[in-house]
């Protein structure tokens, strides 16, 4: 049976970083990726599916320079970023965090991002092997390794192979991770009960559209809040290369109409539904609503279908809860998507993909995995706990909300910066004293880690 120091399953941001790391620390590595067609790559790939914003400070996150990014992987510098309520809008022109790199943020061609990982991976000396899954993975906790237990993964052609770790960093569909981590945990307190895909990830739509050019907004990211039902459901758009934007969306998975109180109140339903719309339908009355009393939309904006996963369209869930440590124990580690970085408000998670693989694969090949729950968090721990407090404080908005919201935010904005908010909290009255209260009460309560929702001593070996 083939042997290798570190394996690695999934071959995203999370996964392919990992196998960078634990390759350049001198372990001999392995990444499997049973790897996915799109229509605007040449050959398969990981499942590349994502809005693609990056801020400024999440690539001081990732642990990157940012002039080390290859410029053909950029698609738009930003300056803003604008949120849309029914009848509100605010602005924000800073993140409100001190980073290297000089603007707001950019945007992004996913795929090219990840094929540039994994080159750096293959460069590092690791053995990628896209177009190969993993079908099982089963751990020896007696094995007679002096590093401790071991693990045979059974990957998709039946040939098998052993790995003193494994990282496991297959996204938020945990096609591994649940069944290799269910083994360490009780009835009642599994990773399923934590994580099972339909519960803790959202669904995404997008479609890649062509803007004429006077419509297209090339230095800014676009969210529509409070037009849609369901908990950090909304559709967004973001500015790709040329006049291209895509226009997506997020929502919940498996909500009903039936699940909605006040379905009048949102924009984006109308009387005669008998059903949530689906994503396609949502995108087209968003841009009907936006634009349609000039444009014809279907015509005027259309589907660029040499884009995407599909025709100039993508299907994809995204993780939407909070983290789980690893059973490190074990020798596993858990990544990215798979462990719940990605935030439940913004579903944003590829900078915290990249770190937590980076920190998952130098770990394993030192030796050190042991150290894993409590360096990730000191490395994410402060973007996980603001996340985690904002989608606490949003679970519930209505339409209403979101407006009342973005008015306090836009009177509270002052220089721009967070400590600037604080400042004015007085002066934007009782409405910023009870939000910013909120916010910082939830914070303190998911300080010193508390944000986990399956902590490390949980599992059992």
């Amino acid at each position: 049976m083939e042997r290798v120091d570190v394996a690695i399953v999934g071959g995203g941001p999370a996964g392919a970083c990992a196998a960078e790391r634990a390759a350049a620390h001198g372990a001999e590595t392995v990444l499997f990726e049973q790897g996915v067609p799109r229509e605007d790559r040449d050959e398969l790939g990981p499942d590349s599916t994502d809005a693609a914003g990056m801020l400024d400070y999440w690539i001081d996150i990732m642990d990157f320079d940012h002039r080390e990014i290859p410029d053909d992987v950029i698609h738009q510098e930003l300056d803003a970023t604008e949120f849309v309520g029914p009848s509100s809008r605010l602005e924000l022109s800073t993140t409100g965090i001190d980073a290297d790199y000089p603007r707001f943020g950019y945007t992004f061609h996913r795929a090219r991002m990840d094929d540039w990982l994994h080159e750096r991976a293959s460069d590092a000396g690791a053995d990628l092997r896209v177009g190969t899954g993993v079908k099982s993975l089963e751990t020896d906790l007696r094995a007679a390794s002096p590093k401790g237990p071991t693990h045979t993964l059974t990957l998709s052609d039946g040939a098998q192979l052993e790995a003193q770790y494994v990282v496991l960093a297959d996204g938020p569909q945990r096609r591994i991770t649940l069944e290799a981590l269910d083994q360490f945990t009780p009835p009642g307190r599994s990773v399923s009960d934590h994580l099972s895909p339909p519960e803790a990830n959202h669904i995404a739509y997008q479609e890649y559209r062509e803007f004429p050019p006077e419509l297209f907004e090339e230095d800014r990211l676009k969210f529509w809040w409070g037009y849609m039902p369901g908990e950090t459901a909304y559709p967004w758009m973001f500015p790709n290369d040329g006049t291209v934007a895509r226009v997506g969306l997020t929502m919940p998975i498996g909500m009903d109409l039936e699940d909605v109180p006040n379905p009048g109140a949102y924009a984006l339903l109308e009387p005669t539904d008998d059903q949530l719309p689906s994503g396609a339908e949502y995108i087209r009355r968003l841009l009907e609503r936006e634009y349609g009393d000039e444009y014809d939309v279907e015509e005027d904006i259309p589907i660029v279908e040499d884009r995407g996963k599909s025709k100039g369209t993508e299907t994809y869930p995204i993780s939407s809860t909070r983290p789980i440590d690893s059973p490190v124990g074990a020798n596993i580690a858990v990544a990215g998507g798979a462990m719940g970085t990605t935030s439940a408000f913004h579903e944003g998670g590829y900078h915290v993909a990249v770190r937590t693989g980076k920190i998952a694969g130098r770990l394993a090949a030192t030796d050190s995995l042991e150290s894993y729950n409590d360096v990730w968090k000191r490395a994410i721990g402060d973007e996980i706990v603001r996340n985690v407090a904002f989608a606490d404080i949003v679970a519930d908005y209505e339409p209403d909300d979101w407006d009342r919201a973005f008015e306090i935010v836009t009177d509270m904005q002052g220089s721009g910066d967070e400590n600037a908010i604080l400042e004015r909290t007085y002066s934007a009255g009782i409405g910023a004293t009870k939000l910013l209260t909120a916010y910082k009460k939830r914070k303190f309560g998911y300080r010193d880690g508390r944000y986990v929702q399956l902590t490390e001593d949980e599992y059992f070996y």
